[in-house]
């Protein structure tokens, strides 16, 4: 029971065990439990703009050389490009080898999948930088945050002495924003039991099965990604142990793998990374906040696997070529998209008209894309976590080893 009590992580294992069963057994009329997930969503989001900001601010304004955070950031993005590189090859393999598409027979959809148009690279760059800061706070937009935070973060450390004021205003309005974190976590079991059961309850067995293959073929590629490659760098380049890694940042993955929102989980994911694995404040509020709107391994095993069985659903062979336009198609998608909802979706199409393949595939997968939203979502957010603690372990007395060496 002292267990029960005091360990977060336990009370929403538990509680995302207990959704499956009730979503199996009452189905559809779980959904009564709905509104406990939605409350849970809107204390999340709730959080995310000021706790950005302020993090952000103090994280800027600690680096204090702007060719230290010139240095951070170019380390931040190496790290999610060829982190994403790599996710899209394994993502590539593991369709090859499971074959999801072939001797496949459903009908496809004739509802129409609805998928936005990203506005592209270019312009993606430029809706970076905000007209009115308050509006971008106002509206979410985590970019456009980002790009204020940093600006601000930075002009306090070139006035000196006479911004200091501002410079405590933002540290301890930090501070009470982890505090408001800690109490909305509190209620993240009832708010899992209220996101999971409904979705459990929808999608009964009928609908899964003759899908399974790519469920699989997705949750396969996403753990091997995980286990090789997060293993490697929290090892190689921060000397930690990946299981404590791995342990550190699972309250997040299970709040990802739930909510299927990298934004939304952005504030637990702060709070693991700096309680669990002890990221200093100014590494881990400038790389997360950026990971979670550009870094997407878990969307790019996705893109892998999607192509893969779209083609073969329709008899078709992909050259060598078509292949290596996947690659690199995905990987700028991913900055394309950046904070666009529906980022999965909108890479896909744009993936499948790079290689010549039918749009209208994206309706075989469209049904469970839902169920591999949460796969993909949960690989993103815990790549974040794996860069912070990477790039933590490349500077200097950023990563307090006292946090997890008990």
């Amino acid at each position: 029971m002292k267990i029960l009590k005091g360990n977060l992580l336990t009370q929403i294992l538990i509680a995302f065990v207990i959704a499956i069963i009730l979503g199996i057994i009452f189905g559809e009329s779980i959904e009564i439990l709905k509104p406990f997930g939605d409350l849970f969503l809107r204390l999340i989001k709730f959080i995310i703009a000021p706790l950005v900001l302020s993090t952000l601010v103090i994280g800027v304004a600690s680096i204090g050389d702007p060719k230290s955070l010139g240095r951070v950031g170019s380390k931040t993005i190496a790290y999610y490009l060829i982190t994403t590189a790599i996710a899209i090859i394994i993502g590539l393999g593991f369709a090859f080898v499971i074959n999801p598409g072939k001797g496949l027979t459903i009908d496809v959809p004739n509802t129409e999948v609805e998928v936005n148009e990203t506005e592209g690279v270019i312009q993606t760059f430029l809706n970076i930088v905000p007209e009115n800061p308050f509006t971008a706070l106002t509206d979410g937009n985590i970019l456009q945050i980002i790009f204020f935070a940093i600006f601000l973060g930075l002009a306090i450390t070139i006035v000196g002495k006479k911004a200091e004021p501002i410079y405590n205003f933002f540290d301890s309005f930090a501070e009470v924003m982890f505090w408001i974190t800690g109490i909305v976590m509190r209620f993240a079991p009832i708010g899992i039991l209220g996101l999971v059961a409904p979705i459990i309850g929808q999608y009964g067995a009928s609908v899964l099965l003759p899908l399974l293959k790519i469920i699989l073929t997705v949750g396969i590629a996403c753990l091997i990604h995980a286990i090789v490659v997060y293993s490697l760098a929290v090892k190689t380049f921060a000397n930690m142990n990946p299981l404590t890694f791995f342990k550190g940042i699972a309250p997040a993955a299970v709040v990802a793998f739930s909510t299927a929102s990298s934004a939304g989980t952005l504030p637990v994911t702060i709070k693991n990374t700096q309680e669990n694995l002890g990221v200093s404040n100014k590494i881990s509020s400038f790389v997360l906040p950026l990971g979670a709107t550009i870094n997407m391994d878990g969307t790019a095993i996705y893109q892998g696997v999607a192509v893969i069985f779209i083609a073969q659903f329709y008899g078709l062979d992909l050259t060598f070529m078509q292949l290596i336009t996947v690659v690199i198609t995905t990987i700028l998608a991913s900055i394309g998209t950046a904070g666009v909802p529906g980022a999965g979706m909108i890479m896909l199409a744009m993936v499948l008209g790079a290689v010549g393949l039918p749009l209208e595939g994206i309706a075989l997968i469209a049904g469970i894309d839902r169920i591999l939203d949460m796969f993909r979502t949960t690989i993103n957010i815990v790549g974040d976590a794996a860069g912070a603690v990477t790039v933590a372990g490349t500077e200097e007395d950023e990563i307090d080893r006292t946090a997890f060496e008990k």
